[in-house]
């Protein structure tokens, strides 16, 4: 093997190639972005999206949540503790199954919702691009999640 050939770039290893970093580098933006608009509303990413299950469908399990989110116990047990700690949310033994833990939204948590509706105009504002793009784009990052976890 000649130096030229040991320094040539093999497109499979170049960083711009790389998928795993593409969705990286736009995870942090998107925090980046969020940040403040959450911090208003008194709020982490991970509380702002056990709300936003929440919002959907109230009264879950932890199990169901932790699916929902795609979260283990380990870190939705410590978060779900301090929602409920800043009154957004309660934790009860389900009366049927006393195994199970509900979850559900206080007035406080319930009211939040009003607040954080401006949130994802926000993102789709600072994006620039158009909602059924951006729909399409979360329906194939959707997909793949769904496609590399099912493996």
């Amino acid at each position: 093997m000649t130096n030229a050939e040991s320094t040539a770039p093999n497109p499979a290893l170049l960083l711009d190639n790389q998928l795993c970093f593409a969705l990286y580098s736009a995870s942090l933006a998107m925090t980046k972005l969020y940040k403040p608009l959450l911090e208003d509303l008194g709020l982490t990413y991970p509380q702002y999206l056990v709300l936003l299950v929440l919002w959907e469908q109230d009264g879950l399990t932890v199990s169901a949540l932790g699916e929902r989110l795609h979260l283990d116990s380990g870190t939705l047990t410590p978060l779900l503790k301090r929602m409920e700690q800043a009154d957004l949310l309660l934790r009860q033994r389900s009366a049927q199954d006393e195994r199970k833990v509900e979850v559900t939204l206080t007035a406080a948590g319930r009211k939040l919702k009003a607040k954080a509706v401006s949130v994802p105009a926000c993102l789709v504002s600072a994006s620039g691009c158009p909602i059924a793009d951006l729909m399409f784009l979360t329906q194939q990052v959707q997909a793949l999640r769904d496609r590399l976890t099912s493996n």
